[in-house]
This record gives structure tokens, C-alpha cells and sequence, in this order.
């Protein structure tokens, strides 16, 4: 199989995949590495030199791994296509993401604003305690919105680009930066490398993933909400997905929010209604409809690759 169809294919089946089994019940390999991660940064933070020593911590988590992926692809041909499959199935969360959506906007449908409060503290770090219905909606779907890149998106970019060992590179950087890359006391330096090596590995998947939004909704709109508002959202990667997200629903998104306790102020996204009860299903839909076509597209691109190279 050559290899420039090999990935597309791979994309698809691990999507197909994630689809049909969802996240392992048991064990969860990024369970497993967050484990890892957290007694690396135990006891390697706080250190005489934190930005080094998180650096070392960074890399004595990720390279083995990747390495690891690396020599069991190096077969090639079908085995290495289900590799990529398989870790692709195991990178994204598509059908982990839309459960925990659902789970809260269930009981927001039904008034029951207790529960979908419960819900929403498990899927989002802001306080969920005092929020009320319009602002659980809005959480709900900025989590849906940004996650289409962090937990889907981005692993299929990198999925093309350079099948598992890129695939695991990219989710194993975002879960660190996920753990580590807070601007907190604790992680202000130490986690400064794995901030940064998200932003990079990122940049042009989340550039995509806002492209796809900006393309599948409200397309006059979602390129002006980009254009306008990603600059100044405090994620350079996070603007633009958030910012064409909310803008393709046609829905305002952003604005203060309770964090640990403290209002933090942000910057409102989006264009429109403020989200209600139906917002998250929205979303859940928008990147439903935009996994769809990045497997659509990635086939034609690996066709027309076969057909140039046979030309």
C-alpha cells in the first residue's frame, strides 16, 4: 500500500474506529502517561532551574514514547498502516468528546441545572458551582469548539503528516501542556517549554480546524469573528478555533468567567444570541459535520496523489 494513500486510509479507519469503540473502559494509554507525567514533575519541580528542568521533564516523558512508536512502525506496509490505525483510534477523543457534551446538555435541556453543572466541572477548569443556564451552554460549547482541535483535528493533521510517531507526539505534547502549561507559581517556568511545544506542534492544525468551521456554518461571519477576535484571545491557538467556532453558530461565546475562585476577564468571541440549551448540541454537530470532511478531503488528496505518481 503506498504510503501516500496508506495515511488517508488510516485517518479514516482510526476515526471509523474511535466511532465504533470509543475510549478504552480499563486502561487509557493517556491515563497511563498523565500518571507517568505527574511523578516526573514531582520530582523534578521545583528545581534550581525550572525552565531546564522542564524541559528534561518534557522530554524523558515524550521521546521514549515516540521512539517506542517509532521502532514497532518501522516494518512498514500493513502492519505500519495498523499502527497508524491504532493510534490514531487511541489519540482522539471524537466520540469521548460528544458523550461528555451530551451528558451535559441533557439535563441543561431539561432544567435540571444542578446536574449539567456536575457535568460540565468534568470536562472544564473554570468554577461550575454559581453558573447559570446561558453560561453552563456556553462553557459547554467553547470546551466542544476547542476540543474539535485538541482532540480530533490536530491528530488527524498530524496523522497525515507523519502517521503514529507524529500522531503520539502531538497528543502526548498536548496533555502536557494540558497538566503543566498553566501561568500558576507552580508552573510559570517549569511548564513553559511544554506551553510553548503545544503552540508550535498546533499552529497550522488549529488554523485548519478554524478554516473547517469557517467553511461548514456561518462562513461570512465566522472569518470576521476570526480575523477580529483571535488576536486577542490569551491562546494563539485557541482564538482562531474558538473565535470561527462560536462565529459559524452564530453565537456569542467568551466574555468573564469564574476561575479558582476569581473572575477572570476575557474577551467576548463570536457574533449573536448568547448560547442557550441548544448551543452544545450545535457544536457537537459542527464538528461532527467537520470530522466528515477532513476524511472526505484527505481520501481525494491521497487519490490525487496516487494519480499524479501514476501519470
Amino acid at each position: 500500500m503506498p504510503h501516500f494513500t496508506a495515511l488517508p486510509l488510516a485517518l479514516c479507519a482510526g476515526v471509523l474506529l474511535d466511532r465504533l469503540l470509543g475510549e478504552p473502559r480499563r486502561f487509557h494509554p493517556l491515563v497511563g502517561f498523565g500518571r507517568l507525567a505527574g511523578g516526573l514533575e514531582r520530582r523534578l519541580n521545583p528545581g534550581a532551574y525550572p525552565v531546564a528542568t522542564g524541559l528534561l521533564a518534557w522530554s524523558l516523558a515524550i521521546v521514549p514514547i515516540v521512539g517506542l512508536v517509532w521502532l514497532v512502525r518501522l516494518p512498514g506496509g500493513a502492519w505500519a498502516w495498523a499502527i497508524d490505525t491504532l493510534a490514531l483510534s487511541l489519540c482522539i477523543g471524537a466520540r469521548s468528546l460528544e458523550e461528555h457534551a451530551r451528558a451535559v446538555a441533557a439535563p441543561l435541556a431539561a432544567g435540571d441545572l444542578t446536574l449539567a453543572r456536575e457535568k460540565l466541572g468534568w470536562i472544564v477548569s473554570r468554577d461550575t458551582a454559581a453558573l447559570n443556564a446561558s453560561e453552563i451552554a456556553s462553557a459547554t460549547t467553547e470546551s466542544v469548539l476547542e476540543n474539535g482541535h485538541d482532540a480530533i483535528f490536530g491528530a488527524l493533521f498530524w496523522c497525515l503528516i507523519g502517521g503514529a510517531p507524529a500522531v503520539v507526539l502531538f497528543r502526548l505534547a498536548n496533555t502536557l501542556d494540558a497538566m503543566w502549561g498553566y501561568r500558576t507559581p507552580r508552573f510559570e517556568h517549569f511548564g513553559r517549554f511544554a506551553a510553548r511545544a503545544d503552540d508550535v506542534l498546533g499552529y497550522i492544525p488549529a488554523r485548519l480546524t478554524a478554516l473547517t468551521y469557517t467553511v461548514l456554518g456561518d462562513s461570512a461571519r465566522a472569518w470576521r469573528c476570526w480575523r477580529t477576535q483571535a488576536p486577542v484571545w490569551k491562546s494563539p491557538n485557541a482564538g482562531p478555533v474558538m473565535a470561527a467556532g462560536a462565529g459559524a453558530l452564530g453565537v456569542r461565546l467568551g466574555g468573564p468567567a469564574p476561575y479558582h475562585g476569581r473572575i477572570q476577564s476575557r474577551p467576548v468571541l463570536g457574533d449573536g444570541a448568547s448560547a442557550n440549551a441548544d448551543t452544545p448540541s450545535q457544536a457537537i454537530a459542527l464538528v461532527k459535520r467537520s470530522t466528515v470532511w477532513w476524511c472526505v478531503i484527505s481520501l481525494m488528496l491521497g487519490l490525487l496523489t496516487l494519480g499524479i505518481s501514476h501519470a
